[in-house]
């Protein structure tokens, strides 16, 4: 008899429930075929519930949702909501309160979706962002003085612990290890500039893999420059490690060349706590209802968590799956111009993993 996993499924907003049906489609198909059971659990946070209530997440919730193996998000974002609500208090809430210091982001090319770059194809673009995800900018540290006056003055801080960096470099130098591809691990920062911040990275980058990950190579690359070989030369890439800011930003670039927001996937990891896996879209809220919008992203997203969980064999099912639907039956990846609706593509995916 195969595992049990508690899910928690967190549709959201917009096409949010939409897609995340499709996932958990598959995600059925999955476990009717390699013999585990998903034990699922819904949850309506979101714009929605915070309209009713006033409130992004209730009382006890957090704890609550600690007692899962993970959590299946679908997106967050809703038009009468005014915009950092819901991010602050349900999304940024969700991965400092559990603690998910590692946001993973694959750029994988698939057969059949087109990229902007001009004679880059699956072989050239595959590679991973490990961004750290509870610390930076992102902390809502600083503050504002004598606001909407000529004299307003306004100061974000980027906090950076050694405990914060290490573990993320940690987790990334392990990554690269076991990818077992280049085996190179490159540093992305701002040496030059954020003297203290990226002194603090390098410094624990190079004293970490001299010590303890001699077999993986270590290449540094500022933030711009990044960006600028993400763009030229992908296959440069196996492995980037980054902060918080940083990544939020490259890991965007990457969804857009690996084809678009209807095919990224992302975790926001805490390998000794609970999980949560999402696609990086928004929540489409003009393609909300009309059974268009492109699942891919939600469904590669239930593939890492599978991955994630350990189920190997099912999250291999599942991406070849997807890779046999891009490659051999959509028109685009685009929402309405795909060439089948929503719940048509979750079925061709679902059927190739079945039993």
């Amino acid at each position: 008899m195969g595992k049990t996993y508690r899910i928690a499924v967190i549709p959201g907003d917009g096409t949010g429930p939409e897609v995340i049906s499709e996932g958990l489609k598959v995600l059925k198909s999955a476990s009717a075929r390699f013999g585990f059971t998903l034990d699922l659990t819904s949850y309506d946070f979101g714009g929605g519930h915070y309209k009713r209530t006033g409130e992004t997440l209730p009382a006890g919730a957090i704890d609550e949702l600690k007692k899962f193996d993970a959590i299946y998000l679908g997106a967050i974002g809703h038009p009468d909501v005014k915009p950092g609500i819901l991010e602050k208090g349900i999304l940024l809430a969700l991965r400092f309160s559990l603690d998910q210091y590692i946001n993973l982001r694959p750029v994988k090319l698939y057969p059949g979706v087109w990229t902007p770059l001009k004679d880059k194809g699956p072989e050239e673009i595959d590679f991973v962002v490990v961004r750290e995800n509870t610390e930076g900018l992102y902390t809502g540290s600083g503050g504002i003085l004598k606001k909407g006056t000529p004299d307003e003055v306004a100061i974000q801080t980027s906090i950076n612990t050694r405990k914060g960096v290490e573990r993320c470099l940690r987790f990334a130098f392990e990554l690269t290890r076991n990818r077992n591809r280049k085996k190179t691990l490159t540093l992305c920062g701002k040496t030059n500039v954020l003297t203290y911040a990226f002194d603090l990275w390098e410094r624990a980058f190079h004293e970490i893999g001299a010590m303890d990950y001699p077999d993986i190579k270590r290449e540094y690359a500022h933030v711009d420059a990044t960006c600028m070989w993400m763009v030229k030369n992908p296959e440069w890439f196996d492995v980037i490690v980054t902060d918080n800011m940083f990544g939020d930003i490259i890991t965007d670039l990457g969804a857009i060349i690996q084809g678009g927001m209807g095919i990224a996937a992302g975790g926001n990891l805490n390998p000794e706590g609970v999980s949560m896996f999402e696609p990086i879209g928004g929540s489409a809220p003009k393609y909300t209802g009309k059974n268009v919008i492109n699942p891919l992203a939600a469904i590669c997203a239930g593939q890492m968590m599978m991955d994630y969980l350990g189920e190997k064999d099912a999250a291999d099912a599942i991406e070849k799956a997807v890779m046999r639907v891009t490659g051999e039956k959509l028109k685009s990846l685009a929402a309405g111009k795909m060439g089948y609706s929503t719940t048509e593509v979750g079925d061709m995916v679902a059927s190739l993993v079945a039993p």
